[in-house]
């Protein structure tokens, strides 16, 4: 074999090997791309996706579409080669890693957290949508998150409100604080709360606190929680996380327990972060969302009024309709109705 022959042959193995190298070795980005779309409105199986007990319900008619963006997950790796495909596919995007998933954190972490996410999403559609009708919910102190190992571990339960502490009702999470810190560090302190409906009796003994000396604590971090009569259930029938979902999700629930089908029959789709109050906030990937909610077949969606600036140059068969309220979305829905032209709604 003359010299020229083994160059050739070896340039050809290095070639080789570092084609091989570039598809199989990862890079530090993900991928978002249009996912599916989810109908809040339709059924897993035989079963609502969301289900409310505890209150007078109406049909509904139509379709109103949660969108649903599909990312390398924590424990995947993308390719050199599916990063620049991804980054050139319309409505698709590639991101470094580091900005969509915290260094250090492992998968099951990251599935939590945005498990975590989805559900406060519910939790504040619920109280959304039962303000937007008029029905009574009670602003309570509520435990967020209890220290494993902590005097309160397995005794209070992330969730619990607070009804008193040591006999004293606890209108806010500051009382519930002062009444803790009025104690001595090895005494008893006595909470009342509602668990799953149901009113509980706790005893946890405090200990001290790590940061400051002779200050008692429980091991328990609170919040503002929710008090109201009916039950309301979600079943989406696969792990999907983020909060992005609570618009969508508040506006089914009120179609639900509110008298006429206020989709009469539309097929309507949408996105935003909601608050308890029903101020509709920022979310990710809305681009991504549109493309989704469109090969879904939805003929409106609608648009976090702050995302607006993120769809330029996008276009859409769909009427993009600015919300900044849940109140805009159902007032959207009821123009719609009476007059069938999206022309004189807020547009993006």
């Amino acid at each position: 074999m003359t010299r020229q022959t083994w160059t050739a042959f070896a340039s050809a193995i290095v070639f080789v090997g570092l084609a091989i190298l570039l598809v199989v070795v990862p890079v530090p980005f993900v991928s978002w791309t249009p996912g599916g779309a989810r109908n809040t409105l339709g059924n897993v199986g035989n079963e609502p996706i969301i289900k409310v007990q505890g209150i007078q319900t109406y049909p509904t008619t139509g379709q109103l579409d949660m969108a649903i963006i599909s990312i390398t997950p924590a424990d995947g790796r993308l390719s050199l080669p599916q990063a620049l495909l991804t980054y050139w596919l319309p409505r698709s995007d590639t991101l470094p890693r580091d900005s969509v998933y915290a260094p250090g954190k492992s998968a099951a972490q990251v599935e939590a957290e945005d498990a975590d996410l989805m559900e406060t999403a519910q939790d504040d559609a619920v109280v959304a949508a039962l303000r937007a009708d008029d029905l009574p919910v009670t602003e309570m102190p509520a435990i967020y998150s209890v220290t494993v190992g902590g005097p309160a571990h397995k005794l209070l339960l992330p969730g619990d409100l607070v009804v008193s502490v040591d006999g004293k009702a606890t209108p806010d999470d500051e009382a519930v604080a002062d009444a803790i810190r009025a104690h001595r560090v090895g005494e008893k302190v006595r909470f009342v709360v509602i668990r799953d409906k149901v009113q509980t009796d706790v005893t946890v003994t405090t200990v001290e606190s790590n940061v400051q000396s002779d200050v008692p604590v429980v091991g328990i971090t609170l919040a503002t929680g929710y008090r109201y009569d009916p039950e309301i259930s979600f079943d989406l029938g696969q792990q999907i996380g983020g909060p992005s979902a609570g618009l969508v999700f508040a506006l089914a629930i009120y179609d639900k327990i509110t008298d006429g089908p206020l989709l009469a029959g539309r097929h309507l789709a949408g996105t935003g972060k909601i608050t308890p109050n029903g101020d509709v906030q920022a979310i990710g990937g809305i681009q991504e969302k549109v493309a989704a909610a469109q090969k879904s077949g939805a003929t409106a969606f609608f648009v976090p009024a702050v995302n607006c600036r993120d769809l330029e140059g996008v276009h859409t068969t769909m009427s993009l309709i600015k919300i900044a309220t849940l109140e805009d979305a159902i007032k959207a829905v009821q123009t719609l109705n009476a007059s069938g032209d999206t022309s004189a709604l807020p547009h993006c």
